[in-house]
């Protein structure tokens, strides 16, 4: 059965089709019920078409993917600064890829259903069915990231949880180091605000997305693990250094 969804995954009239129905019942949600912010847009016209490694933080399980493959098609159809009428689905950019743990894309039938639209499942390094369990990077999910970068562009959120300032994996930098991918940090907010959790169902409507595209990232591949990481982390504002200044500000509003 896996076999049978994976093949589905790689046929671009599937995965186009899957687009244009998420993208559908999405789209109401993401730019009219609440308000799409989009900065820096227009530098991903300038990427090829393979072998580009979107990092961001991460904040819903599906409302932040669905956003970014919202953008991408519509840079797609030459858009520069806002998705506008969303002509794309009609003919979405489908040469796209995104991580995903293996668990929560078997957790239900819309999950099942959206692992069409491009998904990479690996399994996660620190927990399985609930329960901490801490592997080392399977190799089998490495390649599977090296295929899709080959033909496409690829999402991943090193932190690989909703929760902010949590540490990143090493696994990303290892990709990094190994594959020397164009990087493109982004980052994203207000997700958490409008969505609950899964990033399915509105928690608070006219809310202000923001999505902020920066550029690519200059990296010293010959660097370790450790130290890619920590230029990964500090590029979409997940850091210490970040996590403190967000403390600080938190401390200044609540004392005004």
């Amino acid at each position: 059965m896996s076999t049978f969804i994976d093949k589905l995954k790689e046929t671009k009239f599937v995965q186009g089709v899957v687009y244009a129905v998420v993208g559908a019942f999405s789209y109401p949600g993401i730019n009219l019920i609440n308000k799409l912010e989009i900065n820096g847009m227009e530098k991903l016209h300038d990427l090829p078409k393979q072998n580009v490694l979107f990092v961001s933080n991460h904040q819903t399980y599906f409302a932040d993917v669905i956003t970014f493959l919202h953008i991408f098609c519509a840079v797609s159809w030459r858009k520069k600064h806002k998705l506008g009428i969303p002509f794309y689905l009609l003919w979405p950019f489908t040469r796209v890829k995104y991580v995903a743990a293996e668990e929560t894309m078997k957790s239900n039938w819309i999950s099942k259903l959206f692992s069409l639209a491009g998904a990479i499942t690996v399994k996660r390094t620190w927990r399985s069915d609930g329960q901490e369990v801490r592997r080392n990077l399977d190799p089998s999910d490495t390649r599977k990231i090296e295929r899709a970068l080959h033909d496409n562009w690829v999402i991943t959120f090193p932190q690989g949880t909703t929760k902010p300032f949590a540490p990143g994996r090493k696994g990303t930098a290892f990709i990094i180091k190994q594959h020397r991918p164009i990087v493109v940090p982004v980052v994203i907010n207000g997700y958490w605000r409008a969505f609950n959790k899964k990033g399915l169902k509105f928690k608070k409507k006219g809310s202000l997305l923001s999505v902020t595209f920066k550029d690519p990232l200059v990296i010293n591949y010959d660097d370790d693990c450790d130290t890619i990481l920590e230029v990964v982390m500090d590029a979409i504002e997940q850091s210490k250094k970040f996590m403190l200044r967000s403390k600080h500000h938190l401390m200044t509003t609540l004392d005004k």
